[in-house]
């Protein structure tokens, strides 16, 4: 009852791939051959220890009986190195194989991630964005041409000259303009010049925020 109410659990997903597999299978049998080796170096050992005593106690017979199988031995353990050298070459194969599909596989992902960002932007739009930038810029860099360098000194003291009479202008009719002069110091013309330089600058200023503005 309590599985027909309950969340059944899902098996684990095995992340062992075939290629796995084999590799543990090729190092079981390599370690197995290399147990195998031992025993015959043993063996080895063992039979030429025996050989002498045979040939010691005078049975010769036995002693090159002994010998024989000790050559036999060799020759199959000379052969177990070989063996033992294609199951390693083998199993390394496979390990560079799987490296070598994991990288082709994260090739195949970053192409499909590229694709997809090309979608996004084409040459044409990349272009067209190019192009309008490079135009704003050199629209801006007229403006500032055009305010830098578009009024001499000269044109500055004419626009000081008129900004005066606008604010002479701008003045009560019945204030009495001699009687202002008296009051006031008189005002040494080289300190005239650069006063009106200074507005020529503040008005200039003014000019140039105003046409950023626009």
């Amino acid at each position: 009852m309590g599985n027909i109410f309950g969340k059944t659990k899902t098996k684990p997903v095995s992340r062992v791939t075939e290629q796995d597999k084999a590799v543990l299978q090729l190092k079981q049998q390599r370690d197995k051959l290399k147990q195998y080796q031992k025993r015959i170096e043993l063996s080895l050992e063992k039979d030429r220890e025996l050989a002498k005593k045979c040939l010691a106690s005078g049975r010769k017979e036995r002693a090159k009986t002994l010998l024989r199988k000790k050559k036999y031995q060799e020759k199959l353990l000379s052969n177990t190195d070989a063996q033992l050298e294609t199951l390693e070459k083998l199993a390394s194969d496979i390990e560079f194989a799987q490296v070598e599909a994991q990288v082709v596989s994260g090739l195949k992902v970053g192409n499909e991630a590229l694709k997809k960002v090309n979608e996004i932007l084409s040459i044409d739009e990349v272009e067209q964005i190019l192009d309008e930038t490079r135009e704003s810029i050199e629209k801006q860099q007229e403006i500032d041409a055009l305010l830098n360098g578009v009024l001499s000194e000269e044109d500055e003291d004419e626009v000081l000259a008129e900004l005066e009479d606008l604010i002479g202008a701008e003045q009560p009719k019945e204030m009495d303009t001699e009687d202002i002069s008296d009051r006031l110091p008189d005002v040494p013309d080289e300190e005239l010049v650069k006063e009106r330089k200074r507005k020529a600058k503040d008005t200039a200023g003014t000019i140039e925020k105003v046409a950023l503005e626009a």
